[in-house]
C-alpha cells in the first residue's frame, strides 16, 4: 500500500485542463488563474502542437499534468516516458489497457526518475468518463463501467503505480479497495448547474470530495467562462462548503 498523502487544500485538488489549441492561449489562461488552482493539464493536442519548451514555460506558472495516456508496447512507453520525465512534470498517466508488463515498464521509469531527485508520480487511466455501458459494451466489455475501472485500478496498484484517473463515481471503491495512499484523480467534474457536453459519468466538485477524489479536474466550466478567475472561485467555494 502506498502510504497516506498529506492533506490538501481545495486549491490544491484542483487541476484545471488547458484543452485550448495555442501556447499563447494556454499561458494566457495559466497568469489568469495564478493562484487560484494546484494543477494545469496539458493534453495531448496541446503536448503535439506546442511541445516540450512550452511545458516548460507553463511550469513557471503552476505545476502541470501532462496528460498524454500512453499506451503501447512496454519498451516504447518506457523510452516515451523517459524523455517527457526531463520535464518533471507533476503527474503524467499511461492506459492501464496496455497490460501488466506495460505498466510496469512505466513504474520502473518513474522511480528511477525519482531516484534521481525527480518528483513525478504516475496515474494509470482506467475507464474514460466519455465511455458509458453501451459504449464498453461496442468494445466488447459486457460490465458496466465501474467495475471495469475498479478490476483496471487493482491491476495498476499490483504494478506499482501511484493512482489512477477514473471517474468520480468509483473514487470511493477505489480507495477501499487499493488504500488511501494511492490516487485517485477525477475527470468529469462539472459545477452545480453545468452542462455535461460529452462526459457520461460527471460529478460536481462537492460531490467527488465526499466519494474520495484526490484531485478534480475542471475544463471548460472554467476555461470558458466569461471570467476564469471567478469561475474558479466558484469550484473553490463549492469543494470548501
Amino acid at each position: 500500500m502506498n502510504p497516506v498523502p498529506p492533506a490538501l487544500t481545495p486549491r490544491e485538488r484542483l487541476v484545471v485542463a488547458l484543452d485550448v489549441p495555442s501556447a499563447g492561449e494556454a499561458l494566457a489562461m495559466a497568469r489568469r488563474l495564478a493562484g487560484r488552482v494546484g494543477m494545469l493539464k496539458v493534453g495531448l493536442e496541446l503536448f503535439c502542437a506546442e511541445g516540450p519548451a512550452f511545458v516548460r514555460e507553463l511550469q513557471k506558472e503552476c505545476p502541470v499534468f501532462l496528460d498524454l495516456k500512453l499506451h503501447d508496447i512496454p519498451t516504447t512507453v518506457r523510452r516515451a516516458l523517459e524523455a517527457v520525465l526531463k520535464l518533471d512534470p507533476r503527474l503524467v498517466n499511461v492506459h492501464v489497457q496496455g497490460g501488466p508488463a506495460m505498466l510496469e515498464a512505466a513504474v520502473e521509469a518513474v522511480r528511477a526518475h525519482r531516484r534521481a531527485g525527480g518528483r513525478t508520480e504516475l496515474l494509470a487511466v482506467t475507464v474514460l468518463t466519455s465511455l458509458d455501458r453501451e459504449a464498453l459494451a461496442a468494445l466488447g466489455h459486457a460490465c458496466r463501467p465501474g467495475d471495469l475501472a475498479l478490476a483496471y485500478a487493482k491491476l495498476a496498484a499490483e504494478a506499482g503505480c501511484d493512482g489512477v484517473v477514473c471517474s468520480a463515481w468509483e473514487a470511493a471503491a477505489v480507495r477501499e479497495a487499493c488504500g488511501e495512499g494511492f490516487s485517485r484523480l477525477t475527470p468529469g467534474i462539472r459545477p452545480t448547474g453545468a452542462a455535461l457536453q460529452d462526459q457520461a459519468r460527471v460529478m460536481t466538485p462537492a460531490q467527488a470530495l465526499r466519494e474520495g477524489a484526490t484531485w478534480l479536474v475542471v475544463g471548460r466550466p472554467i476555461t470558458h467562462a466569461e471570467d476564469p478567475a471567478a469561475a474558479a472561485e466558484a469550484i473553490l467555494a463549492e469543494m470548501e462548503a
